[in-house]
Parts: structure tokens; C-alpha cells; sequence
């Protein structure tokens, strides 16, 4: 009989959201391949009763929540937890996404139902949220810390930090992954006025933490001849974009959000350089998406990014100082070449989904044999 993983935390499958929705996916897919029997549970807006379907061979518990933000999000995964808990059989194991409500992860710990708990890079510690939510998360993360049979880190920093608080035993590092792109057509970089190979990128929220007003400062210092792409929602009323867009050349192009998939593959492999400003947080899914596609990568200088793009790649720690790198690189066409191998080299050594899937697939059997359930090997890559 095959063994069956919850898996709980996300929007649900497929993907069309983030990279916990992302990482349910394409691990929920590997252990579907691995012979497990896959449940997600699913987040639907409006309202109506609980139903069941399957997508891909993966069974979808879709849950009806008409409220947004973080109240839909917090009843969401109560109703969660209380289907899989009527659901549950002796042997299944839960795979959490999240700390964001560990209070409720507290119900299954005394059941003794096994749960896998990726414990979200430390995100109560993001300046954004404000005093208040952060206590919240900062309380939440202590719990689910306390209860999780396996606390699933996403780089290195963030399993010390883990290990300090809550022992090494139960810490494993996994990382999120991305598929490869060895080639994507032109036309949606055309359709932006772009030639292919000569423009940069950047692809992240437009929030002060992630650097974009040093990038488009450092890019906007001189003339580059070549334009830098900012992905994502710039608008008027949100002071930090304004400043943004009021730092930018007539280099910078503004395209706005972009969310098919295919549209974003094929400007990452078309980019010359990927600049990255993230300076929190663990393995960041853009940064692994740009090295999967080949991209030469700029990053902020912190343990985060250093680790993930490897010493072949580059970094900065401010405008000043990345103007001037980009005059180097940007000048340099076999060095963004060297760059741009490495990234892949990476990519291929630590951030497939084949890996990933097979090191989930690990912790959800070592938190099923600390529970008395015989853990079978099945070739678990290192």
C-alpha cells in the first residue's frame, strides 16, 4: 500500500503564486513518480462545502475561503487541519509549508501525527511587516519549531539559525528548485522592444529590502547601452516606487508584472546579467530561476546570495560600488560568459527538483520512523 503525504501551507497546485506553491508542485509530482500518494490541500476564493478532485495524478482538496489576506490565509489552514486530522490513517505523513499559523500545528503534535515543516526562511524578521505581525510570526515560528518532527531549512544560514533555537537533530537543509531552460523563444523579449542578449533583468517584489532603488540608482549612473529590465508592480501611490521610478534613466524599462511562466523563461535566458538585490531570507526562487536559465548573476554581498550563485558570480553592497561593476561586466563579454556557465554549473549541482524531491522524500520517512513507521530506502540522492 503506497504511504500518504498532506500536503499543507500553500495556495495549492498547480503553481500559480509563489514558491512554497511552486515547491508543492514539483516535489508533490516527484513523490507521485516515487509511488506516494499525494494530497494538497488547496486554497479556492468564494465561498461553498469542501470537494475533492485530482490534478495530475495528485489528489486537490479544494477548500472555499472568501476572505483575503491573513485571515483567509489563518482559516484556511485551520479548515485544513481539521480535514486532514478527520482524514488521517495511521501511517500518513503531513509535509506543512510555513510557520505562519504553527499555533495549529500544535493540534497534530498531540494526535502524533508526523509532520515535515519547511520553516520559510526567518520570515518574521522582514522589517516590512511591522512590530505587531512580526511578534505574531516570531510566536508562530517557536511553535511550529517545538512541534515539527523534521524542520525543513532552505539554506544553510537559516538551518543554524534553526539548529540554535531548536537543537540539530530534527534541522535539514532543502533547498527550492527550478526546471532548466536551455532555450525560449524571442518573441516575448521583442514584444518588449528588447533584443535578445543585450538587456539586463531584475525580477523581485518592489520592496526596500530587496535593493531596487540602489540597482536602478547604480544601472541609472551612466550610460550602459543596453536597457535593465525591472519586473513587477511600480504604481503612484506607494512612496518607495515612486522614488524608484524617479531614479531611472531613460535606460530603465518598467514592464509591470509579468506572470506566465513562458514570458518569464524566455527573458531570464535572454537577459545578459541578472542583478539581485535580495539582502533576507534563505534560498531566494528568482536567483535559483535566473541561474537554471544560464544567467550571469549580480547580487547583493550577504551569506544568502554568496552561497546560492557561488564564488564565480558577483556581488555589491551598495549603488556606489555596483555602478562600478557594471561598467567591469558590462564591457567584459567572456567574463558574462564564465559567469553565466557557473551559475548553471550551480544550478545543476544543488537546485533540481529531482534532488529536492528525493531529499523531502527523506525527511518525510525519517519523521514517519521516529513515529514507530519502517522507513524504506529508495535511493535518496545526497
Amino acid at each position: 500500500m503506497p504511504s500518504t503525504v498532506r500536503i499543507l501551507g500553500t495556495h495549492g497546485v498547480p503553481a500559480a503564486y509563489g514558491g512554497f506553491e511552486t515547491a508543492a508542485e514539483n516535489v508533490g509530482l516527484y513523490l507521485r513518480d516515487q509511488g506516494w500518494n499525494v494530497i494538497v490541500y488547496c486554497q479556492i476564493p468564494g465561498e461553498g462545502p469542501t470537494t475533492v478532485d485530482e490534478w495530475n495524478g495528485l489528489q486537490r482538496v479544494l477548500i472555499r475561503e472568501p476572505r483575503d489576506g491573513w485571515k483567509g490565509t489563518s482559516a484556511f489552514d485551520l479548515t485544513s487541519i481539521r480535514h486532514a486530522m478527520r482524514e488521517h490513517v495511521d501511517g500518513d505523513v503531513w509535509l506543512t509549508f510555513g510557520y505562519n499559523t504553527g499555533v495549529f500545528d500544535v493540534v497534530p503534535r498531540l494526535r502524533r501525527i508526523p509532520n515535515v515543516i519547511n520553516m520559510d526562511g526567518m520570515e518574521w524578521t522582514r522589517k516590512r511587516w511591522g512590530i505587531v505581525k512580526q511578534g505574531i510570526l516570531l510566536a508562530n515560528e517557536r511553535l511550529a519549531g517545538w512541534v515539527g518532527d523534521v524542520l525543513i531549512a532552505d539554506h544553510p544560514v537559516i538551518a543554524t539559525y534553526l539548529r540554535r533555537h531548536f537543537g540539530s537533530r530534527r534541522v535539514q537543509t532543502i533547498t527550492y528548485g527550478a526546471h532548466e531552460v536551455v532555450d525560449a523563444p524571442t518573441a516575448p523579449v521583442e514584444e518588449l522592444g528588447l533584443t535578445p542578449g543585450q538587456y539586463a533583468t531584475v525580477v523581485c517584489r518592489p520592496i526596500p529590502e530587496n535593493s531596487v532603488l540602489e540597482i536602478v540608482k547604480a544601472w541609472s549612473s551612466e550610460k550602459r547601452g543596453m536597457p535593465l529590465v525591472v519586473v513587477g508592480p511600480y504604481g503612484d501611490d506607494d512612496p518607495y516606487h515612486v522614488a524608484v521610478r524617479a531614479a531611472a534613466s531613460e535606460e530603465v524599462l518598467f514592464p509591470g508584472a509579468i506572470f506566465e511562466p513562458e514570458r518569464m523563461q524566455s527573458l531570464r535566458f535572454h537577459s545578459a546579467i541578472y542583478l539581485h538585490g535580495h539582502t533576507v531570507g534563505g534560498t531566494n526562487p528568482s536567483l535559483v530561476e535566473a541561474m537554471a536559465a544560464g544567467n550571469a548573476v549580480v547580487a547583493h554581498d550577504n551569506p544568502y546570495n554568496t552561497w546560492v550563485a557561488g564564488p564565480d558570480n558577483a556581488y555589491f553592497t551598495g549603488a556606489e560600488d555596483l555602478a562600478v561593476l557594471l561598467s567591469e561586466i558590462l564591457s567584459d563579454d567572456n567574463r558574462r560568459q564564465r559567469m553565466g556557465a557557473a551559475s548553471r554549473d550551480r544550478f545543476h549541482a544543488e537546485f533540481t527538483w529531482a534532488k529536492i524531491g528525493a531529499q523531502y522524500e527523506h525527511s518525510l520517512r525519517t519523521a514517519l520512523a521516529r513515529h514507530g513507521h519502517a522507513q524504506q530506502q529508495t535511493g535518496v540522492h545526497a
